[in-house]
């Protein structure tokens, strides 16, 4: 019986990982990302294991793959790679900078992982849309950020502002972006409709079912005067 730590089992999935790159790069296959990682690290820790100098590690592992050993793209989605490795005298990270080095053949310029191709003209978000703008004052502390995905009824109760016109609303800016309301200030916000199911579950806790059921939204008000939420 053989008892291997994570460490080890981890090493032996590098170790498989690295030999199915070996074989597919033996039978002219272009290797995926994870192919390309596995043989790099195996490589990388071997020569550690080995006790070779860091700096030679390095020189040797920039030229283990080019753009032609790997699928369009690749080389872009690893523009570096740290590899924890076990030399003699102790544990060390390598790092290695952009270890996918240009190949002979010419590279498919129009290939870029994670590319947003947009059109030429402009995008008009929330083209449409019932928008309304309401003004809010922060009677805080403190900033509060409201993000575009918040039901905007639903925010920090310290924000004073007519809730019930805000019922069903979120901000009107793009996903992951959001707005700032500084203590004392007051800021109008322009909101627009929640699209979709408008099924509202988490946040404030105020809401959690449609946003259309019939009721819902004196049940809410009601809910989020007892609790303490401004304008409400």
């Amino acid at each position: 019986m053989m008892n291997l730590s994570p460490t080890e089992m981890d090493r032996l999935i590098i170790f498989t990982a690295a030999e199915m790159a070996r074989r597919n790069r033996s039978l002219g296959i272009r290797l995926s990302h994870p192919e390309a990682v596995a043989l790099l690290t195996d490589e990388v820790m071997l020569a550690a294991r080995r006790d070779i100098g860091y700096a030679e590690i390095r020189d040797m592992a920039s030229r283990l793959l080019t753009t032609d050993d790997v699928e369009p793209g690749v080389a872009e989605m690893i523009p570096m790679l740290y590899i924890e490795c076990l030399f003699a005298g102790g544990t060390k990270v390598i790092a290695l900078f952009e270890p996918i080095g240009r190949g002979e053949k010419p590279l498919l310029d129009d290939v870029v992982p994670g590319q947003i191709i947009s059109p030429d003209d402009d995008i008009e978000m929330f083209a449409g849309f019932a928008a309304m703008t309401i003004d809010v004052l922060n009677t805080g502390d403190r900033d509060v950020q409201v993000r575009s995905h918040t039901h905007f009824f639903e925010v920090n109760r310290a924000l004073k502002f007519d809730r019930a016109s805000a019922w069903g609303m979120k901000v009107d800016r793009p996903a992951g972006t959001g707005v700032r309301f500084e203590p004392g200030a007051v800021k109008s916000v322009r909101l627009v409709p929640i699209e979709g199911h408008r099924v509202v579950r988490g946040q404030a806790g105020l809401v959690n079912g449609p946003l259309d059921e019939p009721g819902a939204k004196d049940r809410s008000l009601a809910l989020a005067k007892v609790r303490g939420y401004l304008g409400a």
